[in-house]
């Protein structure tokens, strides 16, 4: 209950996916979720969401989309955790109708539940020449994206469950469509990473960032990597997805460590947005040395 947190419990905005759950598992999971529960107060929600709200002062830290960070650049990242793809991803999609081309797109109806992923595909549309589509904010239903506009962005689980989904739709709908993973035409672009999420804190957290605070993260992470297989049996009693795609999932797909090739990754990423006006300038800087 939130009336019997210490008055020095931190706010944490995390993310409501399957991709974030090794960084949470001290959170979540004994012997440490009992002692971590009377320093941090734990709220799930989308990716844009825990911007939003760190943004708002309503958290102190967030697992914050790095759009954000340009777009509020008070926000401090801090060390060691990320979620990115070094290759192809799965849960960052773009699908649009084998019939049209990315260079004939009309429009492309985008979940609105990360503006991250929207701004990484606005520099892609620049470079597949068509850097002036529309992008129509949607909730993530593919059918009814695809009903409104010629592609739909799908992010985190719903992309992951479209995947799965992808014979049946086929043989209800007899519609040929394309899947682009989008970390991976990132990857084949321009060569970087695809960094989607970092932790950071928002100007209610203490300055300088206690010590405490980014080992408890970063320990909740290492964790979380050794129990792969626990998190695997959790998750496919929640998600319609076999053990063996979500192993692949969370030991291949997803990066969790904020390394150097990551951190080019995302000084890439603004760079490529400021030159294509998808967000303003901003000057990458990290709370402590990056983990190598």
């Amino acid at each position: 209950m939130v009336s019997q947190q210490a008055p020095t419990c931190l706010r944490i905005a995390a993310i409501d996916f399957l991709n974030p759950a090794p960084l949470m598992w001290d959170f979540e999971h004994p012997p440490l979720d009992a002692e971590l529960a009377r320093r941090y107060q734990i709220e799930r929600m989308t990716p844009a969401e825990c911007a939003e709200r760190l943004a708002r002062g309503e958290a102190d830290i967030g697992l914050v989309p790095i759009a954000a960070l340009a777009v509020n650049p008070s926000l401090r990242v801090l060390p060691g955790c990320t979620i990115a793809s070094k290759g192809r991803v799965r849960s960052l999609l773009l699908v649009r109708r084998a019939s049209q081309p990315l260079t004939a797109l009309r429009s492309v109806a985008a979940d609105t539940a990360s503006r991250t992923t929207i701004a990484y595909t606005r520099i892609l549309f620049h470079k597949w020449n068509n850097p002036s589509v529309p992008f129509i904010p949607m909730p993530a239903d593919l059918d009814r994206m695809l009903d409104r506009a010629d592609a739909a962005i799908l992010i985190g689980d719903p992309a992951l469950l479209a995947l799965e989904e992808r014979s049946n739709r086929f043989e209800r709908t007899g519609e040929d469509l394309v899947y682009h993973d989008l970390a991976d035409e990132w990857r084949t672009v321009t060569g970087l990473a695809f960094v989607s999420a970092v932790w950071a804190a928002g100007a209610s957290c203490p300055d300088p960032i206690d010590e405490q605070i980014i080992h408890d993260l970063n320990q909740s992470r290492v964790h979380g990597q050794e129990n792969l297989d626990r998190l695997i049996v959790e998750w496919s009693r929640r998600l319609p997805i076999s053990e063996q795609v979500l192993s692949d999932y969370l030991s291949f797909n997803i990066h969790y460590i904020l390394d150097e090739e990551c951190v080019e990754g995302m000084r890439g990423f603004f760079r490529m947005a400021l030159e294509t006006g998808v967000l303003p300038a901003y000057n990458l800087s990290i709370e402590e040395p990056v983990i190598r």
